[in-house]
């Protein structure tokens, strides 16, 4: 295997976003039905989980004060919503969506139920994690569990912070990481190949996938050894079934996180660091979100009707939380639609695309299975209306069938029959 040429030609990493793992089929989900927590058993629907996204980074760019600050807003922005730590590197905080609240509010509901996203606090990498140098494997297998990968870069000056490489270079630190993914998924995938030409398939279906999932690792194998990810191969659904439980690294869309200093926060392109990766970005085309973890930090501090005029003061209007759960939506290609009533408010997220029947199994899965129609209407009719009785009384609820195709920001109410 080749590492100098896979070094020589990263730059020619051509990102191809992929659909999230957070929709799954034929497993056990945790969702909310009726106020409750329910245990559903889908062999289905594609059932709407709380989206994973990975902070990573070298040392000392800022990436854990980064990750305690959206961690902290995300709980003091969701007064209704149950922050937990699952453990101290990982957190789940609610996706910041204002028209919830105006739904909430219009509706009398007893409470607003946001959408949320967990955020995975990756310990620091260093050349050679895939070689085991640093936490290795185990830094490279949480990635594994995460849909998207926040790469947050090093884009201020400041003595009193050492860089691990001496000086502040993002390319470099952009490089020394996607190393580290192309040459883990090449072992892996190397391992995987010798292990599919050993075994024998039990039975012709077992044969025809095994024989998908070698003919793709193979593609996948010459891509990385190209300098491309995994995600740059076209495979077919039946190909990307057979190879999805390798999770592989370069499959996971990536957001770059410039992280600069306090003073380039609202124009960060008089930045030449947040310059460079912006080109990169838009070279590997990837996502990127310009936060300022120094800020964001402080925003902690404040009282929540303090943070929005103090980020003002700055020359900024949202917070870095409401930029990188965007950025993350738009690159997974997802979008949210609710449902309201006197119980409760609530966002739900879906993949864009997704019929009305599709939408619903993501609150139940009889939901899809008994779907007869909904009735839908759009947020800003909703507010222009005052309710969902004066929507419909105005004409403004549409009555969708089967082929409906769920639109950003549409208020539901599913009529089903099981």
């Amino acid at each position: 295997m080749a590492r100098t040429a896979c070094s020589n030609l990263l730059s020619t990493l051509t990102l191809l976003p992929n659909k999230p793992s957070i929709f799954t089929k034929n497993s056990q989900l945790i969702s909310v039905f009726n106020g409750r927590k329910t245990r559903l058993q889908s062999s289905s629907s594609r059932i709407s989980m709380s989206l994973r996204a990975g902070i990573v980074g070298l040392p000392n760019v800022g990436k854990s004060t980064l990750f305690n600050a959206v961690v902290e807003n995300g709980k003091a922005q969701a007064a209704n919503f149950p922050f937990c730590t699952i453990e101290p590197n990982v957190g789940i905080v609610a996706v910041p969506d204002p028209r919830l609240h105006v739904l909430s509010e219009l509706s009398k509901s007893q409470r607003a139920v946001p959408a949320s996203i967990e955020f995975v606090d990756i310990a620091g990498l260093v050349k050679g994690a895939s070689q085991g140098e640093g936490l290795g494997n185990k830094f490279l297998s949480h990635i594994r569990e995460v849909d998207s990968i926040l790469q947050v870069v090093r884009c201020f000056e400041d003595n009193d912070i050492v860089h691990v490489n001496g000086k502040v270079d993002p390319k470099s630190d952009i490089d020394v990481i996607n190393l580290e993914l192309v040459f883990s998924d090449l072992d892996q995938i190397e391992k995987r190949i010798e292990k599919l030409k050993k075994g024998k398939a039990k039975d012709s279906q077992s044969k025809v996938k095994e024989e998908a999932e070698k003919s793709a690792l193979e593609r996948i194998k010459q891509a990385l050894m190209d300098g491309k990810p995994a995600r740059a191969v076209a495979l077919t659904e039946f190909e990307k079934d057979a190879v999805k439980h390798l999770c592989l690294l370069t499959m996971k869309p990536i957001i770059y996180v410039a992280n600069v200093a306090e003073s380039d926060l609202a124009e960060p392109e008089n930045n030449s660091h947040v310059n460079e990766v912006m080109n990169l970005a838009s070279e590997l085309r990837s996502g990127i979100v310009t936060i300022s973890a120094q800020v964001e930090s402080e925003l902690t501090e404040l009282p929540s009707d303090e943070r929005t005029e103090y980020l003002k003061s700055l020359g900024v209007n949202e917070s870095g939380l409401g930029n990188l759960i965007r950025e993350t939506y738009s690159l997974l290609g997802l979008r949210t639609y609710f449902t309201s009533g006197e119980k409760e408010s609530k966002a739900w997220t879906i993949l864009a695309g997704m019929t009305a029947p599709q939408a619903a199994g993501v609150i139940h899965s009889d939901f899809e299975k008994g779907f007869i129609r909904a009735e839908t209407v759009s947020y800003d009719d909703f507010v222009a209306a005052g309710s969902l009785a004066a929507a419909r009384e105005k004409g403004l609820l549409r009555s969708e069938g089967k082929d409906y195709i769920v639109q950003e920001g549409d208020v539901m109410l599913f009529r089903f029959n099981v």
